[in-house]
């Protein structure tokens, strides 16, 4: 709970200072992402919202992914993680924006993609950063170590991107 609150915090104060807007596309997170950053009073100034993604169809018609993506290389890809936080960008008018998609289990998993397999991708300013990540654990562990982690990245992209 620390680490969360530190990254949050972290984030916030970053773009404040920067005078940045921030967005998300969450599949996996389902909104946690996004709900970690409002518990944060004052957030008003830069966040604009999200769009929960959880399925292929919003992913295609709301964040822009190309089908083809989905079919050939999966929802569960850094390419797809790529086009979402693009997608978000876009949509929310935002500067920085963070795309999270993985499996978070229990089920789903594979030897090619198991599960704990997290793709987050940050955008900002026309370029993008996508980190690949195995976590350990039970379902909400996984989703809770790709919200600090999705934090984290947004403030690294808002700093360098």
């Amino acid at each position: 709970m620390e680490e969360l609150l530190r990254a949050v915090t972290d984030l916030a104060d970053c773009l404040r200072f920067r005078g940045l807007t921030l967005g998300f596309a969450e599949s996996l997170t389902g909104g946690q992402i996004s709900s970690s950053v409002v518990s944060v009073p004052g957030v008003s100034g830069f966040f604009k919202g999200a769009v929960v993604s959880y399925s292929n169809d919003v992913k295609i018609n709301v964040l822009g992914v190309p089908e083809g993506i989905i079919s050939d290389l999966g929802a569960v890809s850094a390419e797809c993680a790529e086009y979402m936080a693009a997608g978000a960008s876009r949509i929310l008018e935002c500067d920085v924006a963070v795309s999270a998609t993985g499996i978070a289990g229990p089920d789903g998993g594979t030897p090619e993609k198991p599960v704990g397999l997290v793709f987050i991708s940050a955008y900002c300013n026309g370029y993008f950063k996508t980190v690949r990540f195995i976590f350990e654990g039970n379902r909400q562990e996984i989703r809770e170590q790709s919200v600090i982690n999705a934090l984290k990245l947004a403030k690294e992209i808002a700093v360098h991107g």
